[in-house]
């Protein structure tokens, strides 16, 4: 089985009239999405919704220079990653599939790249 993360990205506006109600629901269907993924012989091995991206701090290393941190993220975008999932999937094809379900309004999908000693260096 291969490790795909999933990277739910989505308009940040949602938050802004959120009421109790509207997030139950939304964690509703996570909690579907998370049962389908293990009905179709997959698991998800981690992931957590994230704060605004107005609470992140961006760290730049600069070659020669001390990092400089900044507020907020690095890109200005109308999207804001807003959470991610670690699926364990049988393959590319699955994961994808696996993605139509995610309720989010895009999910970036990408194999996780083996780091361990043995693991062969990325073609």
């Amino acid at each position: 089985m291969a490790q795909y993360m999933f990277l739910l990205f989505d308009s940040e506006e949602w938050y802004d009239n959120l009421t109790r109600d509207e997030w139950q629901q939304a964690m509703k269907l996570h909690g579907e999405f998370a049962a389908a993924v293990e009905k179709a012989g997959a698991r998800i091995l981690g992931g957590e919704a994230l704060e605004r991206s107005s609470t992140a701090s961006t760290v730049k290393n600069r070659e020669g220079a001390e990092p400089l941190v900044t507020d907020g993220p690095f890109i200005e975008t109308r999207e804001a990653l807003g959470g991610f999932y670690v699926i364990e999937a049988r393959d590319l094809d699955q994961a994808l599939e696996l993605a139509k379900l995610c309720p989010s309004g895009n999910i970036e999908v990408r194999p996780v790249m083996p780091t361990s000693e043995d693991a062969a260096p990325p073609a």
